[in-house]
């Protein structure tokens, strides 16, 4: 009820309205967002470096409205990209292929992929091409094949809530793609997706176990105590060093369990995002977790 909740309250323009004018609220996703601008998003990165975090890059914004906004996104990256090399930040960038125009043409989205990873693969970094809602999925899938099959530098997500995700481990591990397991964030029917909690949950780990035994470098995003501790047991009970793998958090969630992982050893990569198309990504971290709305009602009462 709380994400579809949010979901639907994401949609409603005056909400958004006030949202992007109030300065409270751009307070708020200050939790979340590393900032509105690069060089923002890269003292953050420099930051969580510094304690011995890996990152992943966003430049916010999905759904363009032309190719000429896809290439422009697209440069962006190309720009973030170069600054990261220049810098020897330990950071890849993560996408989305709405903003990189699949909505307006499957080739030219491609393209404009293509031209990332090849520039990822130059500079010793990967692009991580983000899951969108379910309308996106095959095409995901298609463009993550080609590109990884001419670059090998590709990372895609795999969202556990949707019930196909069992058969899309099975194909990437078999082509050596390497995924990011994360939950789900979109409103998804019934007849896709597990509308219970308690079998996302049962999905997710039955699929991080897959990716842990078959998988190629696979990245556990996840802020879920209890399926920290079962990804924990099982990598002590299996063997597996802590070079096979990493986790993965959001900037600002979790914070003490990200620390609690890297004391110990692990690799964890933070997803640091920036730009000033937040709402989107803003209302659906309020919509995934209870404790992120309660954060938000606390801040606005202070």
């Amino acid at each position: 009820m709380t994400r579809r909740f949010f979901l639907y309250l994401s949609q409603q323009r005056t909400f958004r309205r006030w949202m992007e004018n109030s300065s409270i609220a751009k307070r708020l996703t200050r939790r979340f967002v590393a900032g509105e601008t690069l060089e923002q998003g890269l003292a953050v990165c420099e930051q969580l470096a510094k304690h011995g975090f890996l990152i992943a890059l966003d430049h916010l914004g999905e759904n363009v409205t032309s190719l000429e906004e896809a290439a422009s996104a697209t440069d962006a990256y190309l720009n973030a990209l170069n600054r990261i090399f220049e810098r020897k930040l330990p950071a890849d960038v993560a996408i989305k292929l709405t903003q990189f125009g699949v909505d307006f043409s499957f080739d030219a989205c491609m393209e404009n992929v293509r031209r990332l990873a090849l520039r990822a693969q130059a500079t010793g970094s990967r692009v991580e091409i983000d899951m969108e809602s379910s309308r996106y999925t095959d095409r995901t899938y298609d463009i993550v094949e080609q590109v990884a099959a001419e670059t090998g530098c590709i990372r895609c997500v795999i969202q556990a809530y949707l019930r196909r995700s069992a058969r899309d481990v099975e194909e990437a591990s078999k082509r050596r793609i390497s995924v990011r397991l994360c939950k789900g964030a979109y409103d998804e029917p019934p007849e896709l997706a597990f509308p219970d909690k308690r079998d996302v949950d049962e999905s997710y780990v039955k699929l991080m176990k897959r990716l842990f035994d078959a998988g190629t470098f696979p990245a556990i995003a996840t802020h879920d105590p209890a399926i920290l501790q079962e990804a924990l047991r099982y990598i002590k009970e299996r063997g597996i060093r802590a070079d096979q793998f990493e986790f993965q958090m959001l900037y600002g969630v979790r914070r003490d369990l990200q620390r609690m992982l890297a004391r110990q050893g692990y690799r964890v990569r933070v997803y640091v995002p920036y730009g000033t198309a937040w709402y989107p990504y803003f209302m659906r971290r309020l919509a995934e977790r209870p404790a992120n709305v309660w954060f938000l009602a606390r801040s606005l009462f202070r």
